[in-house]
């Protein structure tokens, strides 16, 4: 058994994350504070919950609920299936499926350990010692590439099926790999060699575990017997102290650590250039971990987020802007909104990251060349490009009102600061692609070109988006009458009547802080799942009729119909399931922040 052999149940276990199988709080096979403090990322499962538990959550119920089974299949087969299938080879069942998918009511652990600083230092010296010689082994003696993956499963109650799932997963692989026993411990190890992999796999006490470097594999028993004595846990680690707050709970949840990269390649060079200037230009070392934890509070499900580190102007977080209270797009999206999503960039912060690290780029004395695309864009929009990006306020937002959610209603929008110098920046970029502009007021409406020949008959709607300007807004949409809707709509919205009056809205705001750069609202309730369902089969239908027309013309095989899982799904059941969803996000001294609930 290898790593790679995981590769699709470890799928299926994320798929299920998402769509909500999730389990009541119970112990992993391997928790943070007994892994080891060159753990730089891991993620935990920690197994199905009781029945009680299953009922009570919403995204749990809707997973268990039969009238959702035909979607849960396809999608478990679809994760199952393996990429490297010999052709012939017979897919699996329905009761395969349900079979090994019931590996993941256990759970597991599964990790990354750091290379250790003695393997690269031996492996450093056996390289000079080997120059000096004058002899041509250098190569030979540098240590082959790190793989610090294992994997820890509690197979309790599951090694037939998991003996079944390897036999299975060993049949399918390409070729036979050499396969020997050794020793690591007291542990009995299988040593998995490949043509360019090893793998060592045990099964000790209730665990299965798999690991790609023997080190590694030395290390996992160690911690799992409670015999190790190296340096202490991850848990002692700065940065592991700094997202504490987050980690270390909750049904599921993951961490990484962002090691000093520097130390990966000290005096790494291409042609001329030293990576290590391009990192302290990136100064990536202000960010320092990445993180996240899923918990379940009866009905709701609470997702919590966050990159930690140093937020100080001139790093990475200068991405993200400080927030605002108030989307300025808030004031036009209607009460009856059925989705709402607001992010707030910081372009310009983006902009001077990106310069900094192409002056780094180049040699000294040569800098001045990262100002070249600066020049180039000025002779193609005629302004300094830092002018034509702080036109933009950095809000990217989007609404929906249709109840089947047809994407021809979804609207688009987009934070200005000077509409003319706008305008100005629009006819010069799309000047070939826009094919009518005209004032209404203070909105002017354009029509730019996608695709296809202007003017030639059948050219699809499609192959238009429509644009209307306003003071401090662009809005975005396929069709023309969509704007028209919020443009009408825009005073009555702004004076209290939108979604922001809306008390289910207004509760989940109230939870965060003041200012937020990122704003999220979904109100499944309002949505029309039959309508939606029927217009997903139309589409699907024309585009399968259509690829099939393409295909003939090039003698190829037709396209497969409609998926059966769509036909057979009851669009009804998301409806008893699914009630609201909220999301926001923030920035301050310690990082971004991103919380979801979903009811």
């Amino acid at each position: 058994m290898n790593a790679k052999s995981f590769r699709n149940p470890l799928l299926v276990v994320l798929t299920f994350v998402v769509l909500g199988i999730s389990p009541a709080r119970a112990q992993a096979p391997l928790e943070p504070a007994q892994m080891s403090p060159r753990t730089i990322f891991y993620l935990i499962w920690r197994g199905a919950p009781a029945a009680d538990a299953r009922k009570a959550n919403s995204l749990m119920a809707l997973w268990d609920d039969p009238d959702f089974a035909s979607v849960r299949s396809a999608m478990a087969a679809n994760m199952l299936a393996s990429s490297e299938q010999k052709p012939g080879q017979p897919k699996l069942t329905v009761e395969q499926v349900q079979e090994f998918a019931s590996l993941l009511e256990n759970s597991f652990t599964v990790g990354y350990l750091a290379e250790p600083a003695k393997r690269e230092a031996a492996g450093a010296a056996s390289a000079t010692d080997s120059n000096a010689a004058g002899g041509t082994g250098a190569a030979k003696a540098k240590p082959p590439a790190w793989n610090g993956m294992f994997f820890v499963y509690d197979r309790t109650g599951k090694e037939a099926v998991l003996a079944k799932a390897i036999l299975l997963m060993r049949a399918q692989a390409k070729e036979m790999p050499h396969i020997s026993p050794v020793t690591i411990g007291d542990a009995q190890v299988l040593k998995i060699e490949e043509k360019n992999s090893t793998t060592y796999w045990a099964e000790h006490g209730k665990y299965a575990i798999s690991a790609s470097e023997r080190s590694v594999m030395e290390d996992v028993l160690g911690r799992l017997d409670a015999k190790t004595t190296v340096a202490g846990p991850l848990t002692q680690l700065a940065a592991y102290q700094e997202a504490k707050p987050i980690v270390g709970s909750g049904v599921i949840e993951f961490f990484l650590r962002i090691p000093n990269l520097k130390e990966f390649a000290p005096d790494s060079k291409a042609g001329d250039l030293k990576v290590g200037q391009l990192l302290d230009a990136a100064k990536l070392d202000a960010i320092h971990s990445v993180c996240g934890h899923v918990t379940f509070e009866g009905a709701k499900t609470h997702v919590q987020a966050a990159i930690l580190g140093d937020t100080a102007p001139g790093t990475p977080f200068d991405i993200w802007t400080n927030g605002v209270a108030a989307p300025a797009s808030l004031a036009l999206v209607p009460a009856d909104a059925i989705s709402y999503g607001s992010t707030q960039i910081n372009f310009l912060g983006i902009y001077a990251v990106i310069k900094r690290i192409a002056r780094a780029a180049f040699p000294t004395g040569q800098q001045g060349n990262a100002d070249l695309l600066d020049t180039l864009a000025q002779a193609r929009i005629g302004m300094p490009l830092p002018d034509a990006i702080g036109l933009f306020s950095g809000e990217i937002a989007s609404m929906q009102t249709n109840p089947s959610l047809d994407s021809a209603k979804q609207v688009y929008f987009f934070g200005i600061r000077k509409k003319p110098e706008t305008l100005k920046l629009i006819r010069t970029v799309f000047s070939d692609q826009l094919t009518s502009e005209r004032n209404e007021g203070d909105v002017t409406y354009m029509k730019i070109s996608l695709g296809g020949s202007q003017g030639n008959a059948g050219v699809a709607q499609w192959n238009f988006f429509n644009l209307a300007v306003m003071p401090d807004m662009i809005l975005g949409a396929s069709r023309v009458d969509s704007l028209r809707e919020v443009v009408a709509n825009r005073g009555k919205e702004a004076a209290g009547g939108g979604l922001a009056s809306v008390p289910q809205f207004q509760a989940g705001r109230a939870q965060y802080p003041e200012n937020l750069n990122g704003l999220g609202y979904f109100d499944f309730q309002k949505v029309d799942w039959q309508a939606m369902k029927d217009r997903w089969i139309s589409e699907a239908k024309k585009s399968a009729a259509q690829k099939s027309a393409d295909a003939a013309k090039k003698n190829m095989p037709a396209t497969t119909p409609t998926p059966d899982w769509l036909l057979q799904a009851n669009p009804q059941v998301f409806a008893r399931h699914l009630h609201y969803s909220s999301s926001v996000s923030w920035k301050d001294a310690k990082g971004v922040h991103w919380e979801q609930w979903v009811e």
